[in-house]
């Protein structure tokens, strides 16, 4: 493949997967490691893994948290040749292997946007469940996950999270149902 593969800054990425990731948002995300994929000087995909988003999530499938990680965005362009994905996941995942002391990957497939996790399957993850059920915050056509009106900045809830708040109370935003999403995991022992 013509493809780079290459660690990067958050920064390097943030816009490119906010502009095609079908959440369009990376605020409040957790990112311990980034990658890039380029094709010549071209940025044609970026993921973010990070710290498990629920408090000891971890203990289902490892000793420590240190030894897991999520896989928490996956995007690349739509014109990337076939299996650009998978090779794109094979690298990164062979990075963490070598580079850090993680034993297993966790990512999740949301049904909410027609997800059912084709891609993990395809690069051996297993499905090893469904989560529970949840609910979001619609508010002006977006959707926001519900831990958006708890989120603070030095013991204040931030101004965002008081807006949001606001529109519930006022009616303006209001909760939706959602299915739970697949849960996906990979050991990196044999990569």
């Amino acid at each position: 493949m013509d493809y780079l593969v290459a660690q990067c800054k958050r920064s390097e990425i943030r816009d490119f997967i906010e502009k095609w990731h079908y959440s369009h948002n990376i605020n409040g995300l957790m990112s311990d490691y980034c990658f890039k994929l380029m094709r010549g000087d071209e940025l044609i995909g970026g993921m973010i893994f990070g710290r498990l988003a629920m408090a000891n999530q971890w203990r289902k499938y490892v000793d420590s948290p240190e030894k897991i990680i999520e896989l928490r965005r996956l995007v690349l362009v739509d014109d990337t040749k076939r299996n650009a994905e998978s090779y794109f996941i094979g690298k990164c995942l062979r990075w963490l292997r070598q580079n850090t002391d993680i034993k297993k990957v966790v990512s999740y497939a949301d049904p909410e946007y027609g997800h059912s996790g084709v891609i993990y399957k395809a690069t051996n993850f297993k499905l090893v469940g469904k989560s529970s059920k949840g609910k979001v915050i619609m508010w002006n056509g977006k959707k926001y996950h519900d831990k958006a009106i708890r989120t603070k900045y030095k013991g204040k809830l931030k101004p965002f999270a008081q807006r949001l708040k606001k529109a519930l109370e006022t009616g303006q935003a209001f909760y939706k149902p959602t299915q739970g999403k697949y849960i996906y995991l990979i050991s990196l022992g044999g990569l």
